[in-house]
């Protein structure tokens, strides 16, 4: 069958692979579409550590059951949304349903052979009905659940103040769920075009040089009751932690390969809550799918860029060059 490798950084390469091997829980899915991840172009620049290569990508999918494999909940034809983080279901993390940190996590596309292929097999549990859901929007509900996971790690309550540091899909992903759960929001970013965009969609927006100024405005000087980093960046990891009030909590999303520095007497004075937010859950994902079929998530103004399945060694090169526009490129199989 056909896939998408990543040979080496700057390369990739259609290839014919076997069909995978089915085994007992599992079942075998048809690939209809897949989202681009910021992952696979970090994958693809070679900046993603411990990464080897070469390696199927693709994690961000949508397919149809081809073989329920003796599922009670599944059958041939159904349309699925794929959590592509296979966990061990035994350790502690995962006995408390914290499934999204398992201690032997590994993610489809990463840790393991992906899913920018024909087909995959997935666990049982891993297949979510995309009932309501067109295919491509079920490609987009995994990154969107991202930003749910945090928000909710965040207990958000109405009228809360939110800060969301970077608008990449992620970001986005953080503003929509915390907007659903009532918050004010606020994002800043480094990049004026993704501003722009983000603007477009109706947040209110400030560049990072605002920040102290017109942004801290809003909260009368005292700073947000809940700041959500999703940059990556270490420096404003760093930062990040002067934009929360006292008392208030800061959810980092990015992530970096590297240590954060906090002054200990501004955490200790302010009391505030450092959390990390990794990954989703079922609940997330339910969540996410739930908010796409109430029309709360614009997923039309998000899929900005379509490529088909053989276009993507052409395509995705490009997009990784200049993004101008790019929030979410979806392929279809």
């Amino acid at each position: 069958m056909k896939a998408i490798s990543c040979a080496a950084p700057g390369r990739l390469d259609r290839v014919d692979i076997a069909p995978p091997v089915l085994q007992p829980g599992w079942a075998r899915v048809g690939i209809r579409h897949i989202g681009i991840c910021g992952t696979d172009y970090h994958i693809f620049e070679g900046n993603f550590p411990f990464f080897e290569y070469p390696r199927v990508i693709g994690h961000e999918l949508s397919g149809v059951v081809l073989d329920p494999n003796g599922s009670d909940t599944l059958s041939a034809g159904d349309p699925v949304v794929i959590n592509p983080y296979l966990n061990c279901g035994t350790c502690p993390a995962c006995r408390e349903g914290k499934t999204n940190c398992c201690e032997t996590l590994k993610v489809i596309g990463v840790h393991t052979e992906g899913g920018m292929a024909e087909e995959i097999v997935m666990p049982h549990g891993n297949l979510y009905p995309a009932t309501g859901l067109s295919l491509r929007d079920a490609a987009m509900v995994e990154f969107l659940a991202i930003g749910a996971h945090a928000v909710r790690r965040a207990e958000l309550r109405p009228a809360d103040r939110a800060l969301v540091v970077g608008s990449g899909p992620i970001g986005l992903g953080v503003a929509y769920f915390a907007g659903i759960a009532g918050a004010e929001v606020t994002v800043i970013d480094a990049a004026a075009d993704k501003l722009a965009l983000t603007r477009d969609l109706g947040f209110r927006t400030f560049g990072v040089a605002e920040l102290e100024g017109e942004a801290f405005r809003a909260t009368s000087g005292t700073g947000f009751d809940a700041v959500f980093d999703a940059t990556g960046s270490i420096r404003a990891m760093n930062a990040s932690i002067f934009h929360v009030r006292n008392g208030g909590s800061y959810t980092l999303v990015g992530l970096i390969k590297g240590d954060l520095v906090w002054p200990d007497a501004e955490v200790h004075r302010r009391e505030l809550t450092i959390r990390a937010s990794r990954n989703a859950t079922r609940q997330d994902f339910e969540h996410v799918m739930a908010s796409i079929r109430a029309g709360l998530v614009p997923t039309d103004r998000l899929a900005t860029h379509a490529t088909s399945f053989d276009q993507v060694p052409e395509e995705m090169p490009a997009w990784a060059q200049d993004r101008a526009g790019l929030i979410k490129a979806i392929v279809t199989v």
